[in-house]
């Protein structure tokens, strides 16, 4: 029997897809699969396209090779277009004038990016993100350009400004829409990742429609809006919207709709039943699909029905019944998702909100009327519930407890509320990219499956868009514990140990560098997860300077310049006050630097002072003046001891029983350098009236008249947890040794990031085996664990004084390499007396009156 012929017509994403499923299927011996790309390379990655600027080559973006087609038998040919169908001899022609005849027709011309019709959008430097080439292009013109302009502010025109950003450009967006990705977000949402972005360097501009585009002064154009404004630029990318590529069926017949796009059935067949239209060229029941997903299920649905139609002669298995929009993205670095009626356009539908301007989240759930079953969803900032929330829409479940919970932020440490893959029915779709279910997942596992790189080969989920990679991982973890297999909880790739374990590894080895625990227990070079991991380990066993060159690779951006960054990219300094006591001498200095650097000052919670609006290279300038007067680092940028309150005690207070004042700072004193995998908090108070909230902290002392009571393990914070009171009536030696003991099992065995209220509810056994352990020394460890600590309490050093006797070290705290000078991008408004970062709103009528002055 001779061979079925299939004409593939376009090599991108999608018609790759559909070649590689007939090439791989059961039947491929009996097809011969020809395809045509007008373009001179085979199929690539267009979703990860911006990676291009960030150093992956043409190659790392493809999606096959020549000696993969070769190998699989299928005949291509670029750089020849596909200008004609001749349906009733069954042949196409090329423009070189090739002809070829075929069984099937597989249209998978997908798309072209919309370019409005403004005058002057033909001219030099005015481009559109869409092909290799078309980054080529890009990067051409950056390099002759300063400032760049993409019109356009949904999903692709975010992904270009990244490619503008990344290559160096001053960035600017402009949207007609009042919001960014408005199909996709709310106004809460929009208002958010337009904060975000914006903080990030790239202006946005919206509501605002170009009228032209001519020459300008200080740039290559100048960009006139209907409203009067204008905005100049060097180069311009257009990134308004797709059309689909319908102009060879229009040309020959094939229904078309009403806005475009090639009319398709449920199997993906054309007005002519052997041709085929898939991806973002075919419309279905009135709709285009301009994501991945849907494409990739055209592409099954229609090789499953060529199969059926020439091969089975069955009726078809696979129908295409439409395909949900919910998408997952990182845009410039800015986690976003919108799931289902992100709008809540559903009749009687309620809306649950969270919003933290000061960790810049946003969440925003959409129920039903009877709050029961979940809409919709719009995460900004951190979407990491989005496979939950995904799967519980899809498959209709009823939501688990309440609502709210779903969005609300878990206590550091704690794992998120979810869903539990175990209630997710076996048909949930985990995968859409590659339509990859639950129950496809667990046969992979049945079948031998135990690491995520198996389940990727076996099925292909999560190496689409990788939306799903934590819920495939999910499912895997669920049915290996099922199986009875082993999970494995290894902090990274590069090392297949958890925390606990490293921590034993580094302390019996002696390890004292990350290279040294690399060389002999890891593998490759580490990443942004194990390198602060081994870092703080380290640092609790040794406490070395961790701005020591061995070290300094090791830490995050607040370690690496002492300080915490602030959403301008300012930092705040917070001097230690142990124990919340500080002399008027003091108090003076601290005044006179806030005053003398315009620093908005703040009391903590915490009985600190927090000063606010720093920049980096006036730090060494201020914290030299702190050393000065007798003060130290905070530490309130590292996990580490950050406060221990007091009340007054029995020193003025009348109901005080024990000088508290003392303790706290003695406890204060003789942590304050720990290094730890959470941040930790204490408080001391004088009497059972708890006026210093102990209970509420890691380490709560309070005085009674018998001595000191110890409590351990609680938190504050949005889900709070008191304390549990540990020991009763100690003297201060046995307090201190109580508390030594405590912190370096916990130091010593606690996960990455863990809270101590989280490690001490996993341990097993809970209390009373920590009690067991610290108190009864069940284990034999205890001399140890005092031993541990005592070498950490005298290899104190404050952080801030040494980097300040390195002149190498101060180097580092500059904006520019040869020069002093302030970070001209900081705007500021004064409020209540002292200054502020000015706000998105603000900041943009600043911009648009400078503008309008040049």
């Amino acid at each position: 029997m001779s061979k079925k012929r299939i004409i593939v017509v376009g090599n991108g994403m999608v018609g790759h897809n559909f070649i590689n499923t007939l090439a791989t299927s059961e039947h491929s011996s009996e097809f011969e699969l020809v395809t045509f790309s007008e373009e001179p390379r085979l199929a690539y990655d267009r979703v990860q396209l911006s990676k291009y600027f960030s150093g992956y080559t043409a190659a790392d973006l493809a999606l096959t090779t020549t000696d993969d087609y070769e190998r699989q038998g299928v005949v291509f040919t670029l750089n020849d277009k596909v200008v004609a169908i001749n349906s009733h001899e069954k042949t196409i022609t090329t423009a070189s004038g090739r002809k070829e005849g075929y069984d099937k027709l597989v249209l998978a011309t997908g798309s072209y990016p919309f370019v409005p019709p403004i005058p002057g959008k033909d001219q030099d430097h005015c481009l559109v993100y869409r092909t290799i080439e078309d980054l080529e292009a890009i990067s051409a013109s950056a390099a002759v350009s300063k400032t760049g302009v993409v019109v356009g502010g949904g999903l692709l025109g975010l992904e270009a400004a990244n490619a503008l950003k990344q290559a160096g450009l001053e960035t600017h967006v402009v949207e007609f829409a009042p919001r960014l990705m408005a199909v996709q977000l709310d106004e809460g949402g929009g208002k958010l990742l337009r904060r975000k972005i914006e903080d990030l360097g790239v202006t946005v501009h919206t509501e605002k429609n170009t009228k032209e585009i001519v020459a300008g002064q200080e740039c290559r154009y100048r960009m006139n809006f209907a409203d009067g404004s204008f905005l100049e630029t060097d180069m311009i990318l257009f990134s308004a919207g797709i059309r689909p590529q319908d102009e060879l069926a229009r040309q020959f017949g094939l229904d078309l709709g009403e806005r475009g796009g090639i009319v398709i059935n449920d199997y993906c067949q054309t007005s002519d039943d052997d041709i085929y239209a898939i991806g973002e060229c075919a419309l279905w029941d009135n709709k285009i699909f301009g994501l991945v997903a849907p494409g990739y299920q055209m592409a099954k649905v229609s090789a499953a029905h060529i199969v059926s139609s020439l091969i089975t002669h069955e009726e078809p298995a696979l129908a295409f019944k439409g395909a949900d929009m919910s998408t997952k993205l990182k845009l410039l670095g800015v986690d976003v998702a919108s799931i289902g009626d992100a709008h809540g356009h559903t009749a009687g539908s309620q809306s649950y909100v969270f919003n933290d301007d000061i960790a810049e989240v946003y969440k925003r759930l959409i129920v039903s009327a009877d709050g029961k079953k979940l809409l919709g969803a719009v995460l900004v900032g951190e979407a990491e519930a989005y496979g939950t929330l995904l799967q519980l829409m899809l498959n209709d479940m009823d939501i688990p407890g309440n609502p709210a919970a779903l969005i609300l932020p878990a206590v550091d440490g704690e794992a998120s509320v979810g869903l539990g893959v175990a209630a997710l029915p076996e048909t949930a779709q985990i995968c859409s990219c590659f339509d990859v279910t639950k129950g496809d997942l667990a046969a992979a596992v049945q079948g031998g499956c135990c690491t995520m790189g198996d389940i990727k080969d076996a099925t292909k989920a999560s190496t689409g868009c990788g939306g799903c990679s934590a819920l495939v991982k999910q499912v895997m973890d669920s049915e290996l514990v099922a199986l009875g297999v082993e999970v494995n909880n290894n902090l990274c790739e590069h090392f297949a140990y958890t925390r606990a374990e490293l921590a034993d590894i580094i302390r019996v080895k002696g390890y004292t560098t990350f290279a040294q625990v690399l060389q002999g227990h890891g593998k490759g070079h580490g990443c942004e997860i194990c390198k602060p991991t081994v870092g703080s380990v380290l640092a609790s066993f040794h406490n070395e300077y961790i701005l020591k060159d061995e070290h300094i690779g090791l830490q995050d951006t607040n370690d690496i310049f002492l300080g915490n960054m602030q959403k301008d990219g300012t930092y705040s300094i917070v001097p230690r006050i142990a124990g919340g006591e500080i002399t008027p001498d003091k108090l003076i200095v601290l005044g006179e630097i806030a005053k003398e650097y315009d620093l908005y000052t703040k009391i903590t919670g915490g009985q600190r002072i927090d000063l606010f609006g720093a920049q980096l290279h006036e730090l060494p300038q201020i914290w030299e003046r702190l050393v000065a007067a007798g003060f130290e680092t905070g530490h309130a940028y590292g996990k580490s001891l950050r406060t221990v309150k007091s009340c007054v005690g029995s020193t003025w207070c009348r109901y005080g029983v024990l000088d508290s004042v003392s303790m706290a700072i003695a406890l204060e004193n003789r942590y304050k350098g720990l290094r730890a995998p959470h941040k930790i908090k204490f408080a001391v108070s004088g009497c059972t009236r708890e006026c210093a909230e102990a209970q509420s902290k890691d380490i709560g002392v309070i005085a009674t008249e018998k001595g000191w009571n110890l409590y351990v393990c609680g938190n504050g914070g949005m889900r709070p947890r008191h304390a549990d009171l540990f020991a009763t009536e100690l003297d201060d030696e046995t307090l201190i040794k109580t508390i030594d003991r405590v912190l370096m099992f916990y130091v010593r065995t606690a996960d990455r990031l863990q809270r101590t209220s989280v490690w001490m509810e996993n341990l097993e056994g809970g209390l009373d085996y920590l009690r067991e352990v610290v108190v009864d020394d069940k284990l034999g460890i205890c001399s140890e664990l005092e031993d541990a600590m005592t070498r950490v309490v005298s290899t104190y050093q404050c952080e801030w004084k040494t980097t300040l006797e390195n002149p190498q070290k101060l180097k580092r705290f500059q904006h520019f390499i040869n020069a002093d000078e302030d970070d001209s991008n900081l705007l500021y408004v004064r409020e209540r007396g002292q200054r502020r970062p000015a706000t998105a709103t603000e900041r943009i009528e600043l911009v648009n009156l400078s503008s309008v002055q040049n």
